[in-house]
């Protein structure tokens, strides 16, 4: 699903910014060979697997996953089979999981990622390179996460989040007060009977979707840039979070859709660059800071108010 641009609104705040998903609406996003997804999922997969698989001990996934196998077939049956229990093809990547066996004739690279994982780790492994989307389970009861398959994320941890409660996991989010109040609440509003979505962005350096902090360096903004050089270098980071209900379980599959644009291809139009010079002058120092954004916001702001008219 495309970024909605209003998302980018003044004053910044840090909040849940949620809403509900349109009916008819199709969330999940299937991965083509040679995306930037599918190519970056591929290698922490093969290099780091560990690093992006993960459950809290004793969890059972199985109700997630076939919630969200059932959402993907749905929403996708040109892209995805699934036999209602343990057999799953991807019919685009040309692999396929039967219990725990690996089938297929698609990219051989792929196949041998899928066999070096942990049998039980096999199914939601194929899912995983199969989606665009980054994924986890919430739980409501507990406001807890116990599973993640998050292969690209922005400069956090997976392994710093699962079984943590949802407070803990935002605490270290700038100007957080209105998430951390609200966490209890949260969990349980989106892992009620309805789905919902949020989207976030951020201006960065680094145009590579897996941003993990302990395997991917921070891309410094450069010091002796001009304006226009520097926004020439940078990207405009998305996400598109939805929450999908797993039915009777008060649980929810989160989804994570990231997507880095060129700046001077996102910021197409003078309304645009107005929205998002509106919305980086009004960010905290404590926001600034936490996205990486202070040694570059005079610049940036420059940049986007050549363009504003």
């Amino acid at each position: 699903m495309a970024f909605d641009f209003s998302a980018v609104a003044a004053p910044f705040r840090m909040q849940p910014g949620l809403r509900r998903i349109a009916p008819g609406t199709a969330p999940l996003t299937p991965n083509r060979p040679g995306s930037a997804a599918l190519i970056e999922k591929t290698a922490v997969l093969r290099d780091r697997p560990l690093t992006a698989l993960l459950t809290a001990p004793g969890f059972d996934a199985g109700p997630a996953l076939h919630a969200l196998l059932d959402r993907a077939l749905r929403d996708h049956p040109d892209a995805f089979d699934w036999d209602g229990d343990l057999a799953f093809d991807a019919g685009l990547l040309g692999w396929s999981v039967r219990g725990t066996e690996v089938q297929g004739d698609g990219d051989p690279a792929i196949g041998a990622v899928l066999r070096a994982l942990p049998a039980a780790w096999r199914l939601p492994g194929l899912l995983s390179l199969a989606l665009a989307e980054d994924l986890a389970v919430i739980d409501g009861r507990t406001a807890h996460i116990p599973w993640l398959a998050v292969c690209l994320p922005s400069r956090w941890a997976p392994a710093d989040k699962v079984g943590r409660h949802f407070a803990e996991v935002h605490a270290p989010v700038a100007d957080n007060q209105l998430l951390i109040t609200a966490a209890d609440h949260l969990a349980r509003l989106v892992t009620g009977s309805e789905r919902w979505e949020r989207f976030v962005w951020s201006v960065a350096s680094d145009a590579r979707l897996s941003q993990h902090p302990d395997h991917a360096p921070p891309v410094r903004w450069r010091v002796d840039a001009d304006a226009d050089t520097l926004a020439a270098t940078a990207t405009l980071r998305t996400e598109h979070q939805t929450f999908l209900p797993v039915p009777g379980a008060q649980q929810a599959v989160f989804t994570i859709l990231v997507e880095c644009r060129p700046l001077a291809t996102a910021i197409d139009a003078a309304p645009r660059a107005q929205a998002l010079h509106a919305a980086l002058a009004s960010m905290s120092p404590a926001v600034l800071d936490y996205r990486g954004l202070a040694p570059a916001r005079d610049r940036l702001l420059a940049w986007l108010a050549a363009r504003s008219t």
